[in-house]
């Protein structure tokens, strides 16, 4: 690898929406910093080469490679720039730019080498977040990406940096919405994110117990989405402390492809992702396939929110063991699958019995805690969906799930399929309810179709979640959850009516709730006094969207 220089370009940053044609970029104002040097102290910006406020690095020959100015303000950076075959391994800085402008990419960008094997890691001391090369956004930066082939790979030992405001977020979209072309609900306008770590997986094999002195493991590297010829990248280690960077009121939009492999990629896959990535204030909106994925690791979450995401909002499977506190999932009217599709186990179809029981023991499995979620899913079936038809929590696989203080809407809306329901719990994940590994309390769910899955001690899984602590509202026909309607359901209000009503005026059946108080002080995602998805999120609120939400 070749000696890293950071570049370091910092701009007065005045960014208004982009217009014309519909498209639906929105980012607020910033100030930034204006001064530069590369780590040879070569004057990379305040020059009079227009080119200089665009994004650069100097490559291992000592080449300053360098993203060309238009007259519109914004950088265009050619394939030969980044691209699969040709990932960053310097560390590199995308600046924000002035007057609204962009950074237009027509290849992937890959921060770090893939490695699929202990030796070349070692090799190349890549063992933890920060071995490799680091890609820093600055707040207020949009990054734009012009096909669905093109998308970002984080590689296990590199990080990334996008840390934004709330005034200032950073968007991560496609060269379509920039141009104002796109649709709010278009999707596989670019590919999405995947970022890679050293946690862990259940798809290889350790030594000892998860959380305990001796846990180790040797070869594991678990071939990420997107994994096919050049795009190819891995996950996986023992090192669930591992940390990629941080992502902060951080925005991706109209993503998804289906790869050579038959991968769908997701608006952000999280392969391996350890506790020490900071993700605080994400977003995705109008994703293809899911929005948040985590194969392992033990990456948290706080104030999430996904919006028109086509498939699983939330999607989780081989061990991961974080948490995500306050989101907020919208689908759309008639598209999206599950609020929360959630597996213990990889490859759980190809485990034994005895497979599976040793996993466990080894504390592999998926344990989540999932605190004041708010979903709001589409009430219609697959014959107008992208892939099934909306639903809210499936715990399956062996997951240890534990969920609260959290509410499951689909009652705005009448519900047009048996598959429509609010809970389903399956197979190993409903012993581990009957034993008490996997836990709901305080929730409130409404959906005309209550469950789906295995018993539960005799019960069914909603029958289950209400003898412990949960209730579900009655729902026969399409009922407003809302103060507004006068109604005998209120869960939500405000404008739009997106936030949870204090638990003192929440009605459930003409009633008070019979919930236990919630211990976070609240259920669902956030009160209206809070707002803390205002400000830096599309496609919600007036201003920063460019249609209503379908239940207003």
């Amino acid at each position: 690898m070749g000696k890293r220089f950071l570049m370091s370009v910092f701009v007065v940053l005045f960014i208004t929406g982009c217009g014309g044609g519909g498209g639906d970029i929105n980012i607020e104002p910033t100030t930034i910093d204006n001064s530069v040097n590369d780590s040879n102290n070569t004057n990379v910006g305040g020059g009079d080469n227009p080119d200089d406020i665009c994004a650069s690095y100097t490559n291992s020959g000592g080449q300053l490679i360098q993203g060309s100015a238009d007259a519109d303000g914004n950088c265009s950076y050619s394939a030969s720039f980044l691209d699969a075959g040709n990932p960053l391994t310097v560390d590199m800085t995308i600046p924000a730019l002035p007057n609204g402008g962009a950074h237009l990419f027509d290849g992937s960008v890959f921060v770090g080498v893939n490695y699929d094997n202990d030796d070349d890691l070692a090799a190349s001391g890549i063992v933890r977040g920060g071995d490799g090369p680091t890609l820093t956004v600055e707040a207020g930066a949009t990054v734009a990406f012009a096909t669905s082939s093109d998308f970002v790979i984080v590689n296990r030992g590199s990080q990334i940096f996008a840390v934004g405001t709330a005034d200032a977020p950073i968007t991560f979209t496609s060269i379509s919405d920039v141009n104002g072309t796109v649709a709010p609900e278009d999707v596989q306008q670019w590919g999405g994110m995947v970022i890679n770590g050293f946690g862990v997986t259940n798809k290889c094999d350790y030594a000892g117990n998860r959380g305990e002195s001796g846990f180790s493991t040797s070869d594991c590297h678990v071939a990420a989405e997107g994994a096919a010829g050049l795009d190819t990248s891995h996950y996986g280690g023992d090192n669930d402390e591992d940390s990629s960077g941080r992502l902060e009121y951080f925005v991706v939009k109209h993503t998804g492809a289906q790869v050579a492999n038959g991968d769908e990629l997701n608006g952000i896959s999280f392969g391996g992702v350890g506790s020490n990535t900071i993700i605080s204030n994400l977003q995705v909106y109008s994703t293809f396939d899911d929005g948040i994925e985590m194969f392992g690791g033990s990456v948290n979450f706080e104030n999430f929110v996904g919006v028109y995401v086509r498939d699983d909002s939330i999607d989780i499977d081989e061990g991961w063991n974080g948490t995500i506190t306050n989101a907020l999932v919208i689908q759309s009217e008639t598209d999206g699958n599950h609020c929360i599709e959630s597996d213990g186990l990889g490859s759980f179809s190809s485990l034994t019995d005895a497979e599976v029981e040793s996993k466990i023991a080894q504390g592999l499995q998926s344990a989540p805690t999932i605190t004041n979620l708010t979903c709001i899913i589409s009430p219609n079936g697959a014959d107008t969906a992208t892939h099934d038809p909306g639903a809210g929590w499936r715990f399956r696989e062996g997951i240890f799930m534990n969920i609260s203080d959290s509410l499951m809407i689909s009652s705005p809306g009448v519900d047009s399929s048996d598959n429509n329901y609010c809970l389903r719990i399956d197979n190993r994940s409903a012993t581990a309810a009957a034993a008490g590994d996997l836990v709901m309390t305080s929730n409130i769910l409404a959906c005309q179709d209550r469950d789906r899955g295995d018993t539960i001690g005799g019960l069914s899984p909603a029958d289950w979640a209400e003898a412990n602590g949960n209730q579900f509202a009655t729902i026969t026909a399409a009922t407003d959850p809302t103060a507004n309607a006068d109604t005998s359901l209120v869960l939500l209000g405000g404008t739009p009516p997106i936030y949870s009503t204090d638990f003192s005026t929440m009605v459930v059946d003409d009633a008070a709730p019979t919930v236990s108080a919630p211990a976070s002080g609240r259920i669902g995602a956030a009160l209206q006094s809070a707002g803390w998805a205002e400000g830096w999120t599309y496609g919600i609120f007036d201003g920063s969207r460019a249609q209503p939400l379908w239940f207003e």
